[in-house]
């Protein structure tokens, strides 16, 4: 069985990956398929002074489901099971804990493209990724 964590930022680069795996969708089966979007915590003082904890956690719920929803999408029209999660944290450090959580045996992620922060063919996220992941990950171009 196996088991597949895609990172979904709402981005035609993790639409990309998403459809990796659809598409090679025999590769993995049985799959099991975990939608995973990373909410940026809201750290500022001052938002936080002036609203209120639940209004930040429904912020990011909605904002979560609206990166999501193209993934849904593809997935039901290709009649995929999944499990989608929002999480809220840094995003590369959820992307594993989440792989690890699920006991997921691989993550299949987009590319961003150059960046000149973490190297010039990955974005920074897919770097650090990589580099804290125990698990195998896919790159899609």
């Amino acid at each position: 069985m196996s088991c597949v964590l895609i990172p979904i930022d709402g981005s035609d680069n993790a639409l990309r990956a998403l459809n990796y795996v659809v598409q090679h969708s025999k590769m993995y089966e049985p799959l099991t398929l975990h939608l995973l979007n990373v909410q940026i915590p809201i750290i500022s003082g001052a938002v936080r002074r002036f609203v209120d904890q639940d209004t930040i956690r429904r912020y990011h719920q909605e904002e979560g489901e609206s990166m999501l929803a193209k993934a849904k999408a593809m997935l039901d029209e290709a009649h995929v099971p999944y499990e989608a999660h929002i999480k809220v944290g840094h995003i590369a450090e959820t992307i594993v804990a989440a792989a690890e959580q699920h006991k997921c045996d691989q993550i299949v992620m987009g590319s961003r493209g150059l960046g000149t922060t973490a190297g010039l063919w990955l974005g920074s996220v897919t770097t650090k990724t990589l580099h804290l992941a125990q698990i195998p990950v896919t790159i899609v171009k």
